[in-house]
């Protein structure tokens, strides 16, 4: 147990230090961009307006509201401030909407979509990993390549192709959003049958782009571990061949679980670039928005949302990983 206890203080660590580097970054990058959203309101709210001193005192007003005219390392510290009290701000680009009034309509679309299709992919890609490792001869010939291909789609092509191929040339699927937009959320058969089917071409979307990766990883390591002398041995003592299988691919799914936490960063993101191009109403579609629209708050607060799920998901990746593998904890002793 002690070792054991090394190890989730060392992750611990590491998933801190990461979380503040993250929260730096989220604050002062969108800073960094050339667009004044200040200006942009202080124009809608200014429309009609010929009196230049009573624009520049709306245009001040806006800029004292939201502190961009204090120096920088005022503006971190009131950040960080507000952070602890749940306080993300007022969105720029959709003012006077609270920023997290605007995540809260869309971060529950996000998780709905991307953890299950990022779950599936690994699920199904290991077990056709395995599979072909066992199997081979024309299972793994047809497998390898078709594996091979998926994993080097990049997400937005993938998307684009299920896009084109089942929304716009066989007319089965919705081209875009959530659900249909002559619709108003609620809990009726009508609206979930609408969700479920604008729900299928960002899910496997996702799914498609996951498998490639995990079915090689999985069928590199199950042909390792089936060719181990552990298993010659076990063979050659007239161990039942669906036994041995059983430890073989235990042993090669751990690899894959610390793949999966190394990978998760860039399965979300791909899972992004997903909801920006069906438009699906979550975390990616709502970033996209408050890019163009230079939106400060919103831009940290999303991205900060995000780089925490990733960070959440990889460290308990990594905590499950120590109680499923013992050489983690006798590693720690050594």
């Amino acid at each position: 147990m002690k070792g054991y206890r090394k190890y989730f203080e060392k992750k611990l660590i590491w998933f801190l230090a990461t979380l503040v580097v993250a929260v730096v970054l989220n604050f002062l990058l969108p800073r960094l961009m050339p667009n004044d959203p200040v200006a942009a309101i202080t124009g809608k709210m200014a429309q009609g307006m010929t009196d230049a001193s009573a624009v520049q005192q709306i245009y001040e007003r806006y800029q004292e509201e939201f502190g961009t005219n204090k120096p920088l390392i005022e503006q971190f510290t009131i950040f960080v401030r507000n952070l602890f009290k749940g306080d993300l701000g007022t969105s720029f680009s959709q003012y006077p909407r609270k920023v997290s009034n605007i995540l809260a309509n869309s971060i529950w679309w996000t998780i709905a979509l991307q953890f299950p299709a990022i779950i599936v992919g690994w699920l199904l890609g290991n077990l056709l990993g395995a599979l072909a490792a066992y199997i081979k001869k024309g299972f793994d010939k047809v497998l390898l390549p078709a594996a091979l291909f998926l994993s080097n789609v990049p997400a937005f092509g993938m998307a684009v192709t299920l896009l084109v191929l089942f929304a716009v040339k066989m007319k089965i699927a919705p081209i875009s959003g959530g659900y249909n937009f002559d619709m108003i959320p609620n809990f009726s058969w009508r609206f979930v049958k609408s969700v479920i089917s604008h729900y299928q071409l960002p899910f496997w979307s996702i799914v498609l782009v996951s498998i490639g990766g995990q079915a090689v990883g999985m069928r590199s390591m199950s042909i390792y571990e089936l060719n181990a002398d552990y298993v010659k041995y076990a063979r050659f003592l007239g161990i039942k061949d669906r036994k041995i299988v059983g430890y073989v691919f235990r042993n090669a799914m751990l690899p894959q679980v610390t793949g999966l936490a190394m990978s998760i960063g860039t399965m979300v993101s791909g899972a992004l670039v997903a909801e920006i191009i069906f438009s699906y109403p979550g975390l990616g579609s709502t970033m996209y928005a408050a890019i163009t629209s230079g939106d400060y708050p919103l831009i940290s607060a999303t991205t900060l949302i995000i780089t925490l799920m990733v960070l959440v998901v990889s460290f308990l990746l990594d905590i499950i990983y120590g109680f499923i593998d013992p050489r983690v904890k006798a590693a720690q002793f050594g």
